[in-house]
């Protein structure tokens, strides 16, 4: 998917949907509901634009386990499902986390290290929503990836700019300010320089198990070796 840009153009707009994008929304919702039911017991959360409704064709099915689990129990619970694993940390400061692909735009993403709150808070950031919020068609605003806030309607979405009002998303997402202010630094500073490239992003062999490729990872990697002494995960 090509890179979205910040948008700093008008102050609000709203935005009705088409029934074919009404579709899109469904159809996404009832596939990731099938794989969230798998991971009933772990509490999975759906995020991104398929839990806000501001889908587009080509959406990614974000879900993602808010705590730290054994690897194995989840992949049990995707048994045959499983296409690709990958360890991935944005930057050495980050969260690490496990990645399950179960297709070109459906993810199951679970931290490997105990999260923080902050770290939480980025999924609410982007809005996500529980097992039961899929069930029952509700929606939720969250911040896209060009730093708009959608807020959902009965007729599509209002979109406001986030620069600017800040305080206001934060208390729209109920999340902290400092999460709204860092966001908007990375997204800004990512816009004017580019993206520069993910920490980790290493695939796990099949016969591996996340935590053993994590020790690997860890032995090598300092920063990796402290996130995980800190944090636990191995």
């Amino acid at each position: 998917m090509p890179r979205e840009k910040v948008v700093r153009v008008w102050d609000e707009r709203e935005v009705v949907y088409s029934p074919k994008r009404w579709r899109y929304l469904w159809e996404k919702r009832e596939k990731a509901l099938a794989i969230m039911e798998r991971l009933e017991q772990f509490d999975p959360g759906l995020y991104g634009s398929v839990a806000r409704g501001d889908v587009r064709r080509d959406s990614d099915i974000d879900i993602f386990i808010p705590y730290r689990v054994p690897s194995y129990l989840i992949e049990l619970a995707l048994e045959g499902l499983v296409s690709r694993r990958k360890i991935v940390m944005a930057t050495p400061w980050h969260l690490i986390k496990g990645v399950i692909e179960i297709d070109e735009e459906t993810t199951v993403t679970f931290p490997l290290i105990d999260p923080t709150d902050r770290e939480l808070e980025f999924y609410r950031w982007g809005g996500m929503i529980d097992i039961w919020g899929v069930k029952t068609r509700q929606r939720v605003p969250g911040v896209n990836k060009k730093l708009i806030l959608i807020i959902p309607t009965e007729r599509g979405h209002i979109e406001r700019e986030v620069v600017g009002r800040e305080s206001e998303v934060a208390r729209v997402l109920g999340v902290s300010i400092d999460i709204v202010t860092e966001r908007v630094h990375v997204l800004t500073r990512r816009d004017n320089i580019g993206r520069t490239g993910i920490y980790i992003n290493e695939e796990v062999p099949d016969w591996m198990s996340f935590e053993e490729a994590l020790k690997i990872i860890a032995d090598r990697d300092p920063n990796v070796r402290r996130k995980v002494r800190e944090r636990g995960g191995i």
